[in-house]
């Protein structure tokens, strides 16, 4: 058994089933730490929230899992209930880390020839809205449902492509961007309270997440190329940095963006 200072508490993870959100999952079980795991899956990716949830258990930890929108606000209120229940008189302070790992959002360009093919403002907004705005609506439930207190711990998972382009990558640029955003507000709000909070910049990683963008090939090509160790950052490595940042001596260490990348960006 761990001797962690997180032994005993719990993670919500948004975006549980692959990743860096299953990566951390289970990492964070091997430090003692149960799981609650927001995803969204079908029938055929199923397999891959039952894998995280088997190693979580198989930690030591426990794992609540629930396959709905992280992003709506009527599930994200019957998650939070199913918490508060499992924890009961525990809930106090329970939720010791809050990782935003949510990867959906539409990969077009703003400008087309054809106009159909150009990114709409329903597109634009439901990108921001699931990417970015969401955590903010989960950060304000667990503080005021008094499931994080001093201690806590929140990330959110960005990218290089919040300041750089690609083609295609616009309304997530857009989105990364405004998640940063919203990290070092909350940094600053919730100092008062103990709470601190981060941005993550992991380098480019294969996930499921990355090969959905157009390009995905020459993408990696390029990441293998310019990191100074020449080879990709894997979920995991981010993970084990997420684990070491919400030890107990990490509290003075918020609002800002950290690079878990090998020296990816600065190559760049």
């Amino acid at each position: 058994m761990t001797d962690s200072d997180l032994k005993g508490k719990w993670a919500l993870i948004l975006g549980a089933s692959s990743g860096f959100g299953g990566a951390t999952a289970a990492r964070l079980a091997r430090e003692g730490m149960s799981v609650f795991g927001v995803h969204l899956d079908r029938k055929a990716t199923i397999p891959n929230a039952e894998r995280v949830q088997a190693e979580v258990r198989k930690a030591g930890g426990e794992a609540l899992f629930f396959n709905t929108n992280a992003a709506g606000h009527e599930e994200r209120a019957q998650v939070l209930a199913q918490m508060k229940e499992r924890l009961g008189a525990q809930a106090p302070g329970a939720v010791r880390v809050l990782l935003h790992s949510l990867a959906f959002g539409t990969l077009k360009p703003y400008i087309a020839g054809d106009p159909s093919a150009a990114l709409t403002s329903k597109q634009l907004e439901m990108t921001l809205d699931v990417m970015a705005h969401s955590l903010v609506y989960w950060a304000q439930d667990l503080v005021r449902e008094g499931l994080m207190a001093e201690g806590g711990r929140i990330y959110a998972m960005t990218s290089s492509g919040g300041h750089r382009v690609w083609p295609t990558y616009g309304a997530v640029s857009a989105a990364k961007a405004a998640l940063e955003s919203h990290i070092r507000q909350l940094a600053f709000e919730l100092a008062s309270r103990g709470i601190a909070a981060n941005s993550v910049q992991a380098g480019v990683t294969d996930t499921p997440a990355l090969r959905k963008i157009p390009g995905n090939e020459q993408m990696i090509e390029l990441a293998e190329r310019m990191n100074p160790h020449r080879r990709l950052t894997t979920p995991e490595m981010v993970a084990d940095a997420i684990a070491c940042f919400s030890r107990a001596g990490t509290k003075w260490m918020t609002g800002n963006v950290i690079r878990v990348d090998g020296g990816e960006d600065i190559a760049g």
